[in-house]
């Protein structure tokens, strides 16, 4: 068995074999390894067909045993908010992983944020040129995309600056080098009809980006690799849907169109990206053509195209789905009481006699459902005089209308400025300890959990501190008067060891004299009483 890579040149198959390479391309050719090919530290020139053979004859056979390797890069894709003036970052990848992350960290320059399972930047975000933003998956914090930063953002248009110029390399600029462009806030289809050919025009609302900026086109929901201007010039009718976006902005695409209504089978909808509370409800509404004379199914199905997914199984969702439809052109799917599994890319799908045309609408329009939870900076526990900003964060950017409200200890907060998604108390005081958190405004009034703030008083820490330092100060020099108060004693118990003995030596010698002489008692009173009283003394030292 062997590793072999494959292409096509034209109608012919080419096969090449694989060769190892110690120190990042091995196999192991044992079946009980299952033929495993390891390639370490992935690189671009890397993406290739291979496939595993006995013998290099028939390259068709390996052809159609192959397995297709995507090399990915990660970017933080700016997005126009539906709402407002602002824009939403998604962490994206070139090509969709064969395993979902475990979970993303954001970076806000350079320093790490948070870690999330949604790809979607927690907030809003507006002009910030001095602030820029990063993102990895959770487990490769090394392979952080490069950094972007929002120039500025209006009604029409806004301007983003990447830290490398792949994103503008269809300008003048080093893939190695910082690079800027002005994006549309949104994208229209326009078609202009001339005697024997048709013009096809991607406008957008941003008349400085038009000047600069590539285009893709899109046949059928498949991209046409033949065309990046802004216009292009068909001959001949066509029955096909057509649909233009900005390159490297595919998301972000225009309507669907066709050359004509009647035959159309175009599937739009209002909004693509929706980021809903939990608990709350939802609509995903979707504007459709179909053949007037064809008899046509439809239905939502939740999960992406090629998922293998089928319609919508609405007994999963216990009576939350409610779908109207007028049976001419708009249909809205309603979700109830929101749950996170909820989370997913919904589609509305045609068909045509049972079976399902290939031009279903893709992408659909991915719906993320968050929590609310309030987070505390620099931390839950603080001094007085400190400023400390509770934050009520969600796994994706609500809109820009969004009303909060704060209770502390479960009350209702009274303040005089506009209550948002930050409460900032500079400085903060003992009277604002408490348990904190936080409601979006809805019908049902979304709430979050509590999270305690603790506020410790100034003069307890400064006692603390005061502790602290008075025993870093005198620490050193108790060890050494403990030191020299010891050396001391030992120094007394060696000499009054010493002088015990000497006294101990006299005393023997007084009490062998004492015992030794023979002395009348009255004829030596006196002396025998000095010397009983130096025995006393003796004995008391």
């Amino acid at each position: 068995m062997k590793w072999y890579t494959v292409h096509r040149n034209g109608s012919e198959t080419v096969q090449k074999e694989l060769s190892a390479d110690e120190n990042r391309v091995t196999y192991n050719m044992s079946a009980e390894s299952n033929f495993t090919l390891t390639i370490k530290d992935l690189r671009e020139s890397d993406a290739n067909v291979y496939c595993c053979r006995e013998t290099p004859d028939d390259p068709e056979l390996c052809w159609h045993n192959r397995t297709e390797l995507h090399v990915a890069d990660l970017q933080v894709k700016v997005i126009p908010a539906t709402e407002g003036q602002a824009v939403t970052l998604m962490c994206s990848t070139s090509c969709p992983l064969t395993e979902n992350p475990a979970g993303y960290d954001w970076y806000k320059n350079r320093e790490i944020l948070y870690q999330d399972w949604s790809p979607w930047y927690q907030q809003l975000v507006s002009s910030e040129k001095a602030v820029s933003y990063s993102c990895a998956i959770k487990g490769y914090k090394d392979l952080r995309a490069p950094q972007v930063s929002v120039d500025s953002v209006t009604s029409t248009c806004f301007s983003v600056t990447y830290a490398k110029g792949r994103m503008c390399s269809f300008k003048t600029t080093s893939v190695d080098e910082p690079c800027s462009i002005t994006y549309p806030r949104e994208v229209h289809f326009q078609m202009t009809n001339l005697k024997s050919y048709v013009i096809l025009t991607c406008n957008t609302s941003c008349p400085m980006a038009d000047r600069q900026t590539a285009y893709s086109w899109f046949w059928n929901r498949q991209l046409y690799g033949h065309c990046e201007s802004q216009d292009m010039t068909v001959i001949g009718p066509s029955f096909d849907t057509i649909s233009c976006a900005v390159k490297g902005h595919e998301d972000l695409r225009s309507d669907e169109n066709c050359f004509d209504n009647r035959l159309c089978k175009k599937v739009n909808y209002v909004r693509r990206r929706i980021c809903a509370l939990e608990g709350s409800s939802v609509n995903i509404s979707s504007e459709y053509s179909r053949h007037k004379w064809a008899v046509m199914n439809h239905f939502w199905n939740k999960g992406k195209q090629g998922d293998g997914q089928d319609a919508l199984n609405l007994t999963e969702y216990a009576g939350r789905v409610e779908i109207h439809d007028n049976k001419k052109n708009y249909t809205i799917l309603r979700i109830n009481d929101l749950k996170t599994n909820d989370s997913a890319e919904y589609t509305f799908r045609l068909h045509k006699d049972d079976k399902e045309w290939k031009q279903s609408a893709s992408p659909g329009v991915t719906l993320v459902v968050t929590g609310l939870r309030v987070t505390m900076t620099p931390s839950a526990v603080v001094t007085e005089g400190q400023r400390v900003t509770l934050s009520c964060t969600t796994s994706c950017p609500l809109t820009d209308n969004t009303k909060y409200i704060w209770y502390l200890n479960r009350r209702p907060l009274t303040l005089t400025e506009k209550q948002d998604k930050h409460l900032v108390l500079d400085p903060v005081s003992s009277q604002h300890a408490g348990n904190y958190s936080c409601v979006v405004e809805t019908p049902r009034n979304i709430s979050s959990s509590e999270e305690t703030l603790t506020v410790q008083p100034r003069i307890a820490v400064a006692i603390v501190n005061a502790v602290k330092l008075t025993f870093m100060l005198l620490f050193p020099p108790a060890v050494l008067l403990l030191y020299l108060k010891m050396r001391k004693k030992r120094t007394l118990t060696s000499a009054a060891e010493q002088n015990d003995k000497v006294q101990t030596g006299q005393m023997d010698e007084q009490y062998e004299s004492i015992a030794l002489t023979h002395m009348h008692p009255a004829a030596h009173t006196a002396p025998a009483k000095q010397q009983e009283d130096a025995v006393r003394y003796q004995l008391r030292f």
